[in-house]
């Protein structure tokens, strides 16, 4: 009875870090260029708390959940999002978006206002031009998203 009393104490243990602790991710792809280069290794807290904009959320792709995204948050629920030649637009201000490098978006193309569902975000990649997202797919519902960027613990040599 002890041995197996000690086998759930450490089942819990093992449960209680491994929700807590942030979790390990492998960086595949170009799309968060230049914040994060294909290869890198970051960590996403999984303790999501409020989600904000401009903050990186590791989420399941809405079209095949087996495969996971990390994207930007352009757009909170009950927002209209619009991109004017290739300038983002929130209930029609322009967007600050100061972490996009303009050497990697130069499509300058539209996307009509829609506005963002409850409990959904519109995301996107900062390297614009090389990111499907939220433009193609639509939104990112708050049940999909697994964590947010946390920090980043190895870069690839570029």
């Amino acid at each position: 009875m002890k041995k197996y009393l000690s086998a759930l104490v450490f089942a819990l243990i093992a449960v209680f870090f491994s929700a807590c602790l942030p979790q390990p991710v492998l960086v595949e792809g170009a799309a968060m260029m230049p914040a994060f280069n294909n290869g890198d290794r970051i960590l996403m807290d999984k303790n999501l708390g409020e989600l904000k904009r401009g903050e990186i959320i590791w989420f399941l792709y809405p079209k095949d959940r087996s495969k996971s995204y990390f994207k930007r948050i352009i757009g909170l629920p009950g927002e209209t999002i619009e991109i004017r030649e290739g300038k983002g637009y929130i209930n029609g201000q322009v967007l600050d978006e100061p972490y996009v490098d303009e050497s990697y978006n130069q499509a300058k193309a539209n996307y009509p206002p829609r506005k963002v569902p409850e409990y959904q975000y519109f995301v996107m990649g900062d390297n614009r031009d090389n990111s499907s997202d939220s433009r193609y797919w639509g939104t990112v519902d708050k049940e999909l998203v697994k964590g947010k960027y946390y920090m980043t613990y190895a870069k690839e040599k570029e």
